[in-house]
């Protein structure tokens, strides 16, 4: 069973950075696909970034593209959002997910770390 750890979460003032950690556990991830999402109050859960496990292409969301890179690390099973450049509007709970090869779907979610940017 896959578990997901997030971390680094707080509170920010805006055009500063914060580093989002995944930890992840219970198999291994060969061709899995890790992504963050996040949800902010009254609004539904968007996608931010995603990583392929094997290769390390990754995707954006248009609203993050320049300013958040999405990494991982295979030896420490983690993988990071390092967000640059944040804004009032990238306040919201951010999760970090995977999506298995066989489903194709984001099945496994961690519990959420809290990101806030003041103005």
């Amino acid at each position: 069973q896959v578990q997901l750890v997030e971390s680094g979460g707080g509170l920010v003032q805006a055009g500063g950075s914060l580093r989002l950690s995944c930890a992840a556990s219970g198999r291994t991830f060969n061709n899995y696909a890790m992504g963050w999402f996040r949800q902010a109050p009254g609004k539904e859960r968007e996608f931010v970034a995603a990583i392929n496990w094997n290769d390390a292409s990754t995707l954006y969301a248009d609203s993050v593209k320049g300013r958040f890179t999405i990494s991982r690390d295979n030896a420490k099973n983690t993988m990071y959002l390092q967000m640059n450049s944040l804004k009032p509007e990238d306040t919201a709970l951010y999760y970090c997910a995977a999506r298995s090869p066989t489903t194709s779907r984001y099945d496994s979610w961690g519990q959420g770390t809290q990101v806030t940017v003041s103005s």
